[in-house]
């Protein structure tokens, strides 16, 4: 079903009804408080949007990059505080490689383009070891989707908290829980990676996902900085009414029009090339993140000392902005290899190599 246009749209209505309904301050502010969002959680597995990119034939949805799209820029756009962006990709990766995706909040690692695993095969089955930093709910997931090498070949592997040890407990500026793990343990199961998925790509594709929830939290600061600045009367006259608060606001509007485009395209060209659609992956994010630092800029700017107080809710979306661009890579990140691959093509060749993207 993967590119199917209904599915998308239905799934877009699902996830947004959902999450609207669901997720407000209370659930943000007992969620960096620790406490766990079990009715959230249950929520989504009920509606199958873990299993967005997991085959029918495998238990879920059946859908693609695109479709997955429309369900991770809804948890960015109303801070879904649940693992549930690292769910979608640990259950594409274990489904690439033939696993069956348990149920429960899953995450993946490593996470970091300078960190390996190591998978051997034993007596036992597959033992993984190895340390990996800034893990997405390291602490609280069920399970963990992780790639290694085992003799050499990429593997893939899914371990149950007993082969992990977390430690050190750590957060990004959302919150948002980011430890360090070192594994010691069995795989609950372990297979190869097929040869069509590049290993060396695939922290691209988480990157991908997190440009895809920035799209969603800019939504939510360009919604809330348009509301505000109606609201808010400054002379007798809404803000909004000034020329220089509206030409900031249309700004704004352009960078959250922007990052969603290329967003949207990287999903598309992930769906028509796997593995072959870095070029586009790497364009979403870099695209993404620099929006994020300008979009934040100009929210706090329309808000005023109002947003900087922890009662309003500006920050839930801003401070997981200046989070979400950091990882799985950085826009400076991606805009280097980026700019390598282009060169790799030599200068006579970039254009034609443009358009053939298109």
């Amino acid at each position: 079903m993967s590119g199917d246009g209904e599915l998308r749209t239905i799934l877009g209505d699902q996830v947004n009804r959902l999450l609207s309904d669901r997720v407000g301050k209370e659930n943000l502010e007992t969620a960096e408080a620790g406490a766990p969002q079990a009715q959230l959680w249950q929520a989504m597995e009920e509606n199958g949007l873990p299993r967005v990119l997991v085959p029918e034939d495998r238990g879920g949805v059946g859908g693609g990059w695109a479709e997955a799209e429309v369900v991770i820029r809804a948890a960015g756009k109303y801070l879904a505080p649940v693992p549930l962006v690292e769910s979608i990709l640990a259950g594409w990766l274990l489904s690439s490689a033939g696993l069956d995706m348990p149920m429960g909040p899953l995450s993946i690692a490593p996470v970091r383009a300078d960190e390996a695993l190591t998978i051997d095969k034993d007596a036992s089955g597959y033992r993984v070891s190895g340390e990996a930093t800034r893990v997405p709910w390291g602490r609280s997931v069920e399970h963990l989707a992780v790639f290694g090498r085992c003799d050499g070949e990429p593997y893939v592997a899914l371990l149950a908290p007993n082969a992990w040890t977390v430690e050190l407990e750590d957060r990004n500026i959302a919150a948002e829980p980011r430890d360090s793990l070192r594994f010691h343990g069995h795989a609950v199961a372990a297979a190869p990676l097929p040869t069509s998925m590049d290993p060396d790509g695939l922290l691209a594709f988480g990157a991908m996902a997190r440009a895809a929830q920035i799209a969603g939290a800019l939504e939510m600061a360009l919604e809330q900085s348009v509301q505000y600045a109606n609201d808010r009367s400054q002379f007798g006259t809404p803000i909004g009414k000034f020329q220089a608060v509206q030409q900031e606001l249309a700004r704004m509007a352009g960078e959250v029009a922007a990052a969603g485009a290329a967003v949207e395209a990287a999903c598309r060209a992930a769906d028509r090339l796997g593995s072959g659609a870095g070029f586009e992956l790497a364009t979403a994010k870099i695209r993404a993140s620099e929006a994020a630092s300008i979009v934040a800029g100009i929210a706090h700017q329309t808000h005023g000392a109002m947003g900087f107080t922890y009662e309003h809710t500006l920050h839930f979306a801003t401070r997981r902005l200046w989070s979400w661009r950091a990882e799985f890579g950085s826009e400076s990140y991606w805009a280097e290899a980026l700019g390598r691959s282009l060169a790799a093509h030599g200068g006579d060749a970039l254009w034609s190599y443009l358009v053939e993207r298109a």
